[in-house]
């Protein structure tokens, strides 16, 4: 059953994004309007918009969140596997779970290091950026002074990948 959910939100969600269905649902809109005057705009003229614009937006909801959500998973996945594989700090993975103030003050200090601000900022905001990891982050971290192995590491296998 969730296979066949999934399946239906990607395949609503790619088609309730194309520019034809706009012109669509726009269509129908301008239409309703356009018949306001011979129903002499009466409570159920405007009662099929709402009720329409109603259920379509209540069950859209459900479909879009599952697919972003499902999009949103996949997209960490691949950005946790760029990072075990480069020379970019594993201490970054898992950083999605933090709270909002957490990443923001996370955003800052990358930010500013990212603007060269100088050696002594770069180390203030790995520091930084080790003080505001999660617990369970600590085993993942590599040494500051390690580097990466010459060898080059292969992504997940599919094997490996739950379905």
């Amino acid at each position: 059953m969730k296979h066949l959910f999934a399946r239906f939100a990607t395949k609503t969600s790619e088609w309730a994004g194309k520019p034809v269905i706009f012109i669509l649902a726009l269509s129908i809109v301008i239409i309703w309007a356009l018949l306001g005057p011979f129903f002499d705009y009466s409570e159920t003229w405007q009662l099929i918009i709402n009720t329409g614009t109603t259920i379509i937006t209540f069950l859209m909801v459900f479909v879009l969140q599952n697919a972003q959500t499902r999009d949103t998973r996949a997209i960490q996945a691949k950005l946790n596997e760029i990072i075990l594989t480069s020379h970019a700090e594993n201490r970054f993975i898992g950083i999605e779970n933090l709270d909002e103030e957490e990443l923001k003050r996370l955003d800052e200090l990358v930010a500013k290091a990212a603007k060269g601000r100088g050696e002594t900022e770069a180390c203030r905001t790995t520091e930084a950026v080790e003080a505001s990891m999660p617990k369970k982050n600590e085993a993942r971290k590599r040494p500051a002074n390690a580097k990466a192995p010459k060898i080059k590491q292969r992504p997940l296998e599919k094997s490996r990948i739950p379905k």
